[in-house]
């Protein structure tokens, strides 16, 4: 067993602190991760105050993982001691059912194993993911880093940037056609980014005018405000994709009506309740489709890093220490960053001697 440190939530309502635990040691096929940066999701905040359903506490939440490569096992060709490495949101599945032979094994049919609050197959309890100093997972679920990018931008692709990127290339985005996003947080900003360089016409749907500026910056086109009413019609029947971001409920109808014929819309964001809509009407009337997507798999999410390196794209991030980890829940809650905080795992030191 490796003997662990990292910051862990112990209930809904106790704030993250400094705890003990331990890891396995490396299997034939493991690489075990010095951790250097960790992402910090919004899904992170759900699951440590229990918003969703199954949470075991202590909890050590992370999975937008990226570090230096300490040990692998005698099976592992990927990976040498000192290259970097990343860890998204799985570190396991079964490999065998349809799900995972597509090479979809977020959809695995006996289970996903999730970077953390999953259970754990080799030493049982829980996952325990990136919130800490090091990690072990299978080579099969680790993700080479291009060089070229900033390692604490590169991490929140690994959630934020897979999540954008599978919906745009499972439909088949092509230049020039026209992709709408909605709202400008950790997920809109980077499906900003990869639709304009898979060379789309982008917009920014957004309930705030002042977002224009960033968004156009970002790499949106136009910037539509969607309590606009008039704003709105005038974009009816254009976009051939909408990624819809937001994690509130809100009108569904108000932009799946902005679609084209064939036209869908894509929900990335999971509000704590419904939607309203579409109208049947709204679908019917344009052959329109209402979808979801959920992350993507191993070999998509080495296809986006890739992407992301050959054309620079990594997520814009305010770096943090572990220590302010409470304070930064509590500004994501009110949308106080731009777009996404990280982790310096580095900061970690200061807790080993007192914890």
């Amino acid at each position: 067993m490796i003997k662990s440190f990292g910051y862990a939530a112990p209930s809904a309502t106790g704030a993250l602190a400094p705890f003990h635990f331990h890891r396995r040691d490396p299997g034939p096929r493991d690489v075990q991760i010095e951790i250097q940066y960790c992402g910090v999701c919004h899904s992170d905040l759900h699951t440590v105050r229990g918003e969703w359903e199954g949470t075991a506490w202590p909890c050590v939440p992370g999975h937008e993982i990226l570090g230096r490569v300490t040990r692998v096992g005698a099976e592992v060709t990927r990976f040498k001691v000192g290259e970097i490495a990343a860890v998204g949101c799985m570190v396991d599945s079964c490999r065998t059912c349809s799900e995972c032979r597509d090479g979809l094994e977020q959809f695995c049919t006996n289970g996903a194993t999730f970077t953390y609050n999953s259970p754990e197959k080799v030493i049982g309890g829980m996952t325990y993911g990136g919130y800490a100093d090091n990690i072990v997972v299978d080579e099969a679920f680790a993700l080479c880093v291009p060089t070229n990018l900033d390692p604490a931008g590169a991490a929140p692709l690994l959630c934020a940037g897979i999540t954008t990127y599978s919906p745009l290339r499972h439909w088949n985005v092509q230049p020039g056609q026209r992709v709408g996003v909605v709202g400008l947080g950790g997920l809109g900003h980077m499906a900003l980014k990869l639709a304009r360089a898979m060379g789309a016409e982008v917009a920014l749907f957004t309930t705030s005018p002042d977002k224009a500026t960033d968004a156009k910056r970002l790499g949106a086109h136009d910037v539509i405000v969607s309590k606009d009413a008039m704003e709105m019609r005038r974009h009816a029947g254009s976009f051939h994709l909408i990624l819809d971001t937001v994690s509130v409920p809100h009108d569904l109808d108000a932009y799946v009506t902005l679609l084209r014929r064939d036209g869908t819309h894509v929900l990335l964001g999971v509000p704590p309740k419904p939607n309203a809509g579409p109208s049947a009407g709204s679908l019917i009337f344009g052959r329109r489709q209402l979808s979801g997507s959920l992350i993507g798999g191993i070999k998509e999410t080495q296809e986006m890093l890739d992407f992301c390196g050959r054309h620079g794209i990594v997520s814009d991030v305010e770096v943090v220490p572990i220590q302010y980890i409470n304070q930064a829940y509590e500004r994501m809650l009110r949308s106080d960053v731009k777009y996404r905080f990280v982790i310096d795992m580095a900061s970690l030191a200061k807790d080993v001697a007192t914890a």
